[in-house]
This record gives structure tokens, C-alpha cells and sequence, in this order.
């Protein structure tokens, strides 16, 4: 069975076009995204409703989740550091996977005849 690997990337809800239309040019063509909420480095933010400051401790985020196979890990990952990368703290995070098996479950094909 050939090598599967799956890459999460979080990162800022604005940069979600970028990044899927930066996946497409690679030849990937599917993958799942999530509206997500989350804290790391930010630790949150402080906001301003009618004079009161009050603190959002969690902040959106997209979480892209792309199998890959054909498609070299380290090319997805370097397109999307280039397309992600503004240098501030909330560009995200990448993290990287090894998948045991796929499943499709309308036609029961299994590895990378189910991608």
C-alpha cells in the first residue's frame, strides 16, 4: 500500500481562499475545512462592547484537513507556509499525520483507491 499522510493546517479565516486556491495549483483536489475556534501564542483579546472591554479567550480559525498521497508532503507544506505566512502571531499551525487507511464507503475501495 502506497504512503498516505494527512496535513491539518489552522490558520486565520481570511487567508481561506488563498490557501485552497494554492492547493488546487499543487493538485489538491479534495479536502475537508472546519470553522474552528482556538488560543495559543495570542492567549486572546481584548474587545470593546458599548465602552466595556470584555475578552475573547478563543479566536476563529479554519482548519483545512488534506490526505495526500501523490502529492509531496513537503510541497503542500511549503506552498502553504508561502501563502500563510504574514509573520504575525495567529499565522497557524501545520501538523502532519501518517494514515493507517482510507475508506470509501459507497464503493468499499480502501488506500489511495478511496482518495
Amino acid at each position: 500500500m502506497d504512503k498516505m499522510t494527512k496535513i491539518e493546517i489552522i490558520t486565520r479565516p481570511e487567508k481561506m481562499s488563498d490557501l485552497k486556491e494554492a492547493m488546487n495549483e499543487i493538485g489538491i483536489t479534495g479536502m475537508t475545512v472546519s470553522h474552528v475556534l482556538g488560543c495559543g501564542m495570542q492567549k486572546g483579546k481584548t474587545e470593546m462592547y458599548r465602552g466595556v472591554p470584555y475578552e475573547i479567550s478563543l479566536l476563529p480559525k479554519v482548519k483545512f484537513e488534506i490526505i495526500v498521497c501523490e502529492v509531496p508532503v513537503d510541497l503542500v507544506v511549503t506552498k502553504a507556509k508561502a501563502v500563510l505566512k504574514t509573520g504575525n502571531i495567529g499565522d497557524g499551525k501545520i501538523f502532519i499525520y501518517p494514515v493507517e487507511n482510507v475508506i470509501k464507503i459507497r464503493t468499499g475501495e480502501e488506500g489511495v483507491k478511496a482518495l
